[in-house]
């Protein structure tokens, strides 16, 4: 099995590069923001830590390329390669944008198709997540204050803390009805957001995460925390994830049951 050590250092350092960025612009009155041709925000911060980033992986590892949310897609300066790193430079750009501090900078490194390495950093809460293939997943303030992370032991639906993105968005993709229903069934239900939810998953805080639409870098960081942690990560269909661009994360006792309970409310 390939070490990722070396990449996890790196990922630390360009978080590093990106904490700089983005806690000077947060809550800064001279914050300039756009709307994108999807009618999302982007702010200077998420293009100056993507272009930060970008400057630094260039100098770093010029055989691997860069997939970002601002900049899309570029190949490895040294040619085309298997390694993709994969930025999303503000995770929660809309509460970065009115002052909620749950934001971070993910950062991912694919081995083709996937994710193996992959880093959260949200330096508003004081707070990062690690994880790669092999290596484990770890919490902290930073890599040499880090404590291992596991995911929860709960195994029945009515004992398990259930996390949801806005009902809105599942209500769209067609799974309202099952999705309340999970929320009846579960002990406690909560719509955390964005990269939150799948690391507390992760902590072992909450047993459950769902989320029905997702592009590859919202999720590809994400997914080797939460599955060093022990817990599942597929989409909708099942399928090991980034896949069709939705989002099922447990601790893996509850994963099938999820599933099956998504996929029966939605033919009902």
């Amino acid at each position: 099995m390939a070490s990722y050590a070396d990449d996890l250092a790196l990922a630390h350092l360009l978080a590093d590069t990106a904490d700089s960025i983005s806690t000077a612009r947060f809550r800064a009155l001279d914050l300039h923001v756009e709307s994108k041709p999807d009618l999302t925000p982007v702010s200077d911060a998420d293009t100056a830590v993507e272009q930060a980033i970008r400057a630094t992986l260039a100098r770093a590892r010029p055989r691997d390329g860069v997939i970002g949310e601002e900049f899309g897609s570029s190949t490895a300066p040294a040619g085309a390669g298997n390694r993709h790193w994969v930025i999303d430079p503000i995770d929660g750009t809309k509460n970065f944008i009115r002052g909620v501090p749950v934001w971070g900078t993910l950062i991912a490194l694919m081995d083709g198709e996937r994710p193996v390495a992959g880093l959260v950093s949200a330096p508003a809460l004081g707070r990062r997540w690690w994880g790669a293939l092999g290596h484990g997943a770890y919490a902290g303030k930073h890599q040499r204050a880090a404590t291992r992370i596991s995911v929860s032991g709960v195994r029945k639906l009515g004992d398990a803390s259930f996390c949801y993105s806005s009902l809105s968005g599942w209500e769209e993709a067609g799974y309202l009805e099952p999705v309340l229903d999970l929320m009846r069934a579960t002990w406690r239900s909560r719509a955390y957001g964005d990269f939150y939810g799948y690391m507390l998953l992760a902590e072992g805080a909450l047993d459950v995460m769902v989320e029905p639409e997702l592009s590859l870098w919202d999720v590809a960081a994400l997914i080797p925390i939460v599955t060093e942690a022990g817990g599942a990560f597929t989409d909708l269909a099942g399928q090991r994830a980034p896949g069709d661009g939705s989002a099922i994360a447990t601790n893996g006792h509850l994963h099938e049951e999820i599933l099956g309970r998504l996929a029966r409310g939605r033919a009902a």
